[in-house]
């Protein structure tokens, strides 16, 4: 009997495992099933909005490029200004240069001038004085030796020669000593 007992729990258990394995399976089932269902159901609500969040997510992207836009702007604005400020102090800068430069060159000139004074060498004013006043000494030699040449005089053609000599002289003589006195006068300018 014992063996039968046990026989029939066996059956028993056998059979009760069977339905435990099936109620297993069905749960799983049942949850497999529900996993299921809630992937389509996000697939489709994602579906649904992904539009809204798209347009959303554009309206957001553009406002910050706007912004980032404006942000762009105002530093190189501030960027712009700078550089238009160091261009300007660069101006006066240069400005500056070229009044000491020229300072400079007139500085040199000067003492250029001085030391050829000092050797007796004429300015090109000097030289400049002396043509114009060769040229003029020359137009009145020239007059001076028409009129005797109408008269046909032999003494008189004689006579202009030794003045237009001393004239030259004399010419020459005072120039050079202008030319010494005027060099004074441009130290004191």
């Amino acid at each position: 009997m014992v063996k039968k007992l046990k026989q029939m729990a066996d059956k028993k258990a056998a059979s009760a495992g069977g339905l435990f394995d099936s109620a297993l399976a069905g749960t799983v089932k049942d949850s497999a099933q529900q996993i299921w269902l809630a992937g389509l159901g996000a697939f489709a609500k994602a579906q649904e909005e992904g539009g809204k969040v798209f347009e959303a997510l554009v309206k957001e992207g553009t406002h910050l490029q706007k912004k980032t836009q404006g942000l762009a702007e105002d530093k190189i604005s501030e960027v712009t200004q700078k550089m238009s400020k160091m261009t300007n102090m660069a101006g006066d800068v240069s400005a500056k240069a070229g009044q000491q430069w020229d300072k400079l060159e007139s500085i040199f000139e000067e003492r250029v001038s001085k030391a050829l004074n000092k050797l007796g060498v004429p300015s090109s004013k000097d030289v400049d004085a002396l043509i114009a006043r060769i040229d003029s000494l020359s137009a009145q030699v020239a007059k001076m030796g028409k009129a005797p040449a109408a008269s046909k005089a032999a003494p008189a053609k004689a006579a202009p020669k030794p003045a237009v000599k001393t004239a030259v002289k004399a010419v020459a003589k005072p120039a050079t000593k202008t030319a010494t006195k005027r060099a004074p006068a441009r130290k004191a300018a």
